[in-house]
């Protein structure tokens, strides 16, 4: 009986010290991976930032993908480690992956939207855009939405597969706009008198650029009225106040050159009764 027990005891001492080794080696690698992942994540950081056009949401994303994959390759080491098939770990992960994949459908589309506008920037955090009526100014671009405040001050968010599957207008990204204003004049005004005022009201301004030149035409033969078109270039940053002052301005030089702007007008004619 004491010969039994002895081997007993010499059996579990034997799978205590294999086992335990097993776990201190698995110890140990979870320890250096979190540090190594950590590590990683940190200098990933750094590099991206030194970049030039770094971009600090862009950069968080992907020095925290490096870190998960590097935790992710720990804990199949660690698993293996135990004696598991690292084919075995990678099937069961794999099916495990495609049922997530499956149940979340609509937060992944969001996430791989998400990525697409960071790593392809159609807009950045400050930009005022318009997709096909989601308009706004940006104020975070995450994984999952995008954060807007819209023109009267409305917070909005909109998931980012709503807004990566339409056209993007970005009105910020390029350093100046196109501004065209429409005037209409009567048919018996002069029309030199008309052209020469609004092309001395864009002359006057500082904040029409001159190049490309500024140009006042005639656009239309409307129905009540002639058309004209000033047509110059801004910053982006002056357009709407530019505009707001050309359309006051373009009315009080048009009456001071003497000239009207007409209303709506239709000319009935009756038929002679016998």
């Amino acid at each position: 009986m004491e010969l039994d027990a002895s081997k007993l005891l010499a059996t579990y001492s034997e799978l205590a010290l294999q086992h335990g080794l097993d776990i201190l080696g698995a110890l140990i690698l979870l320890v250096v991976g979190w540090i190594l992942a950590g590590w990683a994540r940190r200098a990933l950081r750094r590099a991206l930032l030194r970049l030039p056009r770094a971009d600090a949401t862009v950069s968080g994303v992907l020095s925290n993908l490096a870190r998960y994959m590097i935790l992710v390759l720990v804990i199949i080491a660690v698993l293996a480690q135990f004696g598991m098939q690292t084919a075995s770990i990678l099937a069961v992960l794999g099916t495990a992956g495609l049922a997530v994949g499956l149940a979340l459908q609509g937060t992944l589309s969001n996430i791989a939207a998400g990525l697409m506008l960071l790593f392809l920037r159609p807009f950045k955090v400050g930009d005022y855009i318009d997709a096909e009526g989601i308009a706004g100014t940006v104020e975070e671009i995450g994984l999952f939405n995008t954060e807007f405040t819209t023109h009267d001050g409305i917070y909005r968010a909109v998931p980012n597969s709503q807004i990566w599957s339409r056209s993007i207008l970005n009105y910020s990204r390029l350093p100046t706009r196109r501004l065209d204003l429409a005037v209409g004049v009567d048919y018996g005004d002069d029309l030199e008198r008309a052209l020469g005022a609004l092309s001395d009201l864009l002359a006057g301004d500082a904040r029409v650029l001159r190049d490309p030149e500024p140009q006042v035409m005639v656009s239309e033969l409307a129905d009540s009225s002639v058309n004209l078109n000033l047509r110059c270039w801004a910053n982006t940053g002056d357009f709407w106040a530019l505009k707001f002052d050309l359309t006051r301005q373009a009315k009080e030089r048009i009456e001071a050159a003497g000239c009207t702007i007409p209303f709506p007008q239709r000319v009935v004619h009756t038929a002679a009764q016998d």
